[in-house]
């Protein structure tokens, strides 16, 4: 395990610097925060986790500092990885505008709604600073079925999309997807855990190296030019995009007369015509 948490600090840092040096934070700016956050915490507990079993850690109370930390950060984490989302919608739909801000809007409902229902869920049984612990994995739960639940759209929509499997967009759904399938096993059997040698931290701290390399590759590897997307008129994404996009779009207002005074108006001409026709007739039988 601890040959495992020293790799982990090391992939960490590693995708933080190439993800920054390769200019992604500017597509994805709550990612390259993530990455940052997470090569940074990674690094403090691995060090608080070495001086922990030690007098001086003991006298000052680092398990302490490393659960106020941990919780916090997981926190942090959960809340980073919803804008996250946001950005892998955003630049997965970048060429259908209007199904994009259709979407993220439904995407913001379906988060509190999730948010909602995962913090009601919760016993409140423990007192404490378990409460905590509680909490946060009720909040990280929520956040990890919609990243599941991105990824199963990114991976049903992708020929309709044009998106590719080496696109940056779907290589952050894909990996956030993994490390949410480990956060369900952890929340789910961590009321089981006795000690950070169980079983199940060792599944779940693979899952997280593998995720790290796979991001690394993605990072490494040129991504492929991004094109026009190309497609007929008649489309059936084309037209879903131009209702997304009329939706809420109040557009420009005219004047329209009404058709009640038009047909009146067309009566008092045709009145008025047969007038000057029987005039007209009288006259002429008259000379």
């Amino acid at each position: 395990m601890t040959v495992m948490l020293v790799a982990e600090v090391f992939l960490w840092t590693a995708l933080a610097v190439l993800f920054w040096k390769r200019g992604f934070q500017r597509r994805f700016g709550a990612t390259g925060v993530y990455l940052a956050l997470r090569a940074i915490s990674a690094l403090f507990f691995l060090l608080v986790l070495g001086l922990e079993s030690t007098t001086w850690g003991v006298d000052h109370r680092l398990n302490q500092v490393y659960f106020f930390a941990y919780f916090a950060v997981y926190i942090a984490s959960a809340v980073l990885m919803f804008f996250v989302c946001i950005e892998v919608f955003r630049s997965a739909l970048v060429a259908f505008p209007g199904i994009a801000n259709l979407a993220i809007v439904i995407f913001r409902w379906a988060a509190v709604v999730s948010v909602i229902v995962s913090l009601t869920s919760i016993t409140y049984s423990h007192k404490g600073l378990n409460l905590i612990a509680d909490i946060s994995y009720g909040l990280m739960r929520s956040v990890s079925v919609l990243e599941l639940c991105l990824l199963a759209f990114l991976c049903l929509s992708m020929n309709a999309l044009r998106l590719t499997v080496r696109d940056m967009s779907f290589g952050i759904a894909l990996g956030f997807g993994l490390m949410s399938s480990g956060d369900f096993i952890l929340s789910s059997w961590i009321s089981h855990m006795k000690s950070l040698t169980d079983p199940v931290q060792f599944l779940v701290e693979s899952l997280i190296l593998a995720t790290l390399a796979m991001w690394i590759a993605y990072c490494v590897l040129p991504e492929p030019p991004q094109r026009p997307v190309l497609m007929p008129a008649n489309s059936t994404i084309y037209r879903w995009n131009e209702i997304a996009s009329a939706l809420g779009h109040t557009g420009t207002k005219v004047a329209v007369q009404q058709p009640a005074n038009s047909f009146f108006l067309s009566d008092v001409e045709r009145v008025v015509e047969k007038v000057l026709a029987r005039n007209m007739n009288g006259r002429e039988s008259e000379t």
